[in-house]
Order: C-alpha cells, then structure tokens, then sequence
C-alpha cells in the first residue's frame, strides 16, 4: 500500500446539494423547501421542543426528585469480597482501591463496609462508616472494627 493510493471507503464521501440549480437538477426553483410558509423562509423554523404552541413534552412531565447538597456517596464493600483474603490483612479505603475490590464513588466520603455475605476469616477493617451487621460478623470472625474519620 502505498499513501498516493489511499482513499476514502466507497460511499462515504457524498457531494454537497447544489440547490437552485435549474429544473433538471431536481432541486430548482424553491431549492428542495415546497412553497412558502416558516421553512421555506430565511432562518425559518422553529427551536428545539417547540411543538406548535401546544404545551411541550418537557413541560407536561412531572418535575421529580432532588439533588441533596450534603448528602455523602461513601466507596461500599460488602462481607463477601473481603472473605477471600488473607487472615490479619489491614483492610482500608487504600487497600480496596489498589486491589479493585470496589468502585470508586466520585466526591466519596469515604470507605462503608455492608453486612451482605459471610465472613470467616479475622481481618483489621478501617473504614468510615460499618452497618451493624457488619461490625458484629467482623468481630464475630475473631477481627476489628475500626471507625476512622
């Protein structure tokens, strides 16, 4: 292959429409816009979501929810994937991160360790946030529930 040879993909490359060109174009006289009216005039149309003066979709629909400005996305581990480590690892928001146990929460305040599954094996948990059920199983696997800030 050489670069005097290269070409666009067959049919990807269309020519522009020359409007107002004679009859026998197809497209002469009024230029492909029927006669008269808002879109055959200069700048004619109307914007986006305007539906004639009925009252638009975006204004029928219901308004719902909010945005709470304080509100707090914590980094979420659940029992099960921490089971599978080794006994007397010091598990914290770092080490969840490195190891890709977890997703990352964008503004996260940090690392909340959930209840769901079991754990068997005594690990050291540093983390914001633990729900009961979690710190009771942790500490009923021989390990530590810590609560940092």
């Amino acid at each position: 292959m050489r670069i005097d040879t290269v070409r666009p993909a067959e049919g990807s490359r269309t020519s522009a429409k020359r409007l107002g060109r004679g009859i026998g174009s197809g497209l002469g006289k009024t230029s492909g816009k029927g006669h008269k009216g808002q879109w055959a005039r200069s700048g004619g149309g109307v914007r986006p979501g305007f539906e004639g003066g009925q009252m638009p979709l975006a204004r029928r629909l219901p308004k719902r929810g909010f945005h709470n400005k304080w509100g707090k996305s914590y980094v979420i581990v659940n029992l099960s994937v921490l089971n599978g480590l080794p006994a007397g690892t010091v598990v914290d928001y770092g080490y969840i991160m490195e190891n890709g146990l977890a997703k990352n929460v964008k503004d996260n305040a940090g690392l909340k360790v959930l209840g769901g599954g079991e754990l068997t094996v005594a690990l050291t948990v540093r983390a914001s946030k633990f729900s009961a059920t979690a710190k009771t199983a942790i500490e009923n696997a021989g390990g530590t529930a810590e609560v940092i800030e």
